[in-house]
């Protein structure tokens, strides 16, 4: 039984990558982006997933950036918005422009996404 549809931003490809293919041994169908915000964006405004999760120890400009758009969008503004690891000020400065985020560390990453998101 799969668990779900999860979109995962994480701005670099192999770090991408290995937490995809993690999330889908364990029965979550996974798309991700690791260049483009607009485009990754877009994924998830075309094809809602049950979450978005944001890798924040790589460019967290770019995930707020991203997370904000999500979050003021009709569309995917009930989408619930992850953010795993990051540096404290990073996650500070995140949680301030999106306060309706879930904020995990990375170690309960998949702490959450079992207890939170199971079907």
């Amino acid at each position: 039984m799969s668990e779900g549809h999860l979109f995962l931003f994480c701005w670099n490809e192999a770090e991408a990558e290995e937490a995809a293919k993690q999330l889908r041994a364990s029965g979550w169908s996974v798309d991700l982006e690791w260049e483009d915000g607009a485009r990754g964006s877009a994924a998830v405004k075309a094809n809602p997933p049950d979450a978005v999760v944001f890798f924040l120890n790589r460019s967290p400009s770019h995930s707020r950036a991203s997370a904000e758009y999500l979050a003021e969008t009709k569309a995917t503004r009930d989408i619930p918005l992850i953010f795993v690891g990051g540096d404290a000020d990073k996650v500070v400065k995140t949680k301030a422009k999106i306060p309706t985020g879930i904020f995990v560390s990375l170690d309960g990453f998949a702490e959450i996404l079992q207890n939170w998101f199971k079907r």
